[in-house]
């Protein structure tokens, strides 16, 4: 039986800012508007959130059954490294699931039953990342259900449950929460490369290779800032943003340079960093 710190750890802690960035900015949309619901923003959270430990657990499960893991660079793999038998992590998986369907209930219940198929969606997008016998996350597809799932669909329903209308600035911001969710799993892959090719597993960073792969992580996170001014045509405080760009120095300089293995644990942990504090910014410009 894997102990409390080993299941927080396999929860992958430095992933969540994925799913809590989105939620914060879809909420700043609404304080923008002035229609702001915080019991639904609250429930929207915990959606989010359990989604993302969901398909972290459903990823160590399924990758660790196939033997993907069993060689690792990064942070340790509850099923890949035999400390909790794979059922154990498939139920928690599911349990996650479950919990993040009932939640998402009640969001409908009170605004249009059309959000149970968006979360239908999203549940069966965790489970076949690396699920499934043809997980599109082994095709190269990780990021684009990333940029969908942890940015458009997150901001724009975290915004739609409160103001229960969709302008134009909510899909506009959902943009730059992407890429920076993006770039998460863009640097996450790049360090794991070696190993992925071994196993078979070919991820976009496989595809790419080791220095397009660098500037893609450049490329996603330098974008996501460029953003911000087109959001600023609706809400101009969202220049607030900007200035989170200070942070994304450290991490980019360290992948163009040639971080590897180890040093990439650090960059993931950068770039989280980032993502909250870019999302704090951008939330508290957009209320304004």
């Amino acid at each position: 039986m894997a102990s409390l710190p080993q299941w927080v750890a396999g929860a992958r802690p430095r992933t969540l800012p994925n799913s809590i960035v989105p939620v914060l900015v879809g909420t700043g949309l609404a304080i923008g508007f002035g229609h702001a619901i915080w019991w639904r923003a609250v429930v929207a959270l915990l959606v989010s959130v359990l989604l993302q430990i969901g398909v972290n657990y459903a990823n160590d499960y399924s990758d660790g059954i196939r033997g993907t893991d069993e060689v690792r660079v990064g942070p340790m793999r509850l099923v890949g490294s035999k400390v909790a038998p794979p059922k154990q992590v498939l139920a928690a998986a599911a349990a996650c699931f479950l919990l993040a369907a009932v939640a998402g209930l009640v969001l409908a219940a009170v605004t249009s039953w059309w959000l149970l198929l968006i979360g239908a969606a999203a549940i069966a997008a965790g489970w076949f990342y690396t699920g499934g016998s043809r997980p599109y996350g082994y095709r190269a597809l990780g990021e684009i259900s990333v940029f969908v799932f942890f940015g458009l669909v997150s901001v724009v329903g975290t915004a739609y449950v409160q103001l229960e209308g969709l302008p134009w600035a909510v899909w506009v911001a959902a943009v730059p929460v992407g890429l920076l969710s993006c770039s998460m799993l863009v640097v996450n892959n790049l360090r794991d490369i070696p190993t992925d090719r071994e196993a078979g597993k070919r991820t976009l960073a496989v595809l790419l290779g080791d220095g397009r792969t660098r500037l893609l992580y450049a490329g996603c996170a330098i974008a996501a800032f460029c953003c911000v001014p087109v959001v600023a045509v609706a809400q101009p405080w969202a220049m607030l943003g900007l200035p989170a760009a200070l942070w994304a120095i450290s991490p980019v300089r360290r992948v163009l340079r040639g971080a590897k293995g180890p040093e990439l644990i650090a960059v993931l942990g950068e770039t989280g960093r980032l993502q909250i504090i870019f999302g704090v910014l951008l939330a508290v410009g957009l209320a304004l």
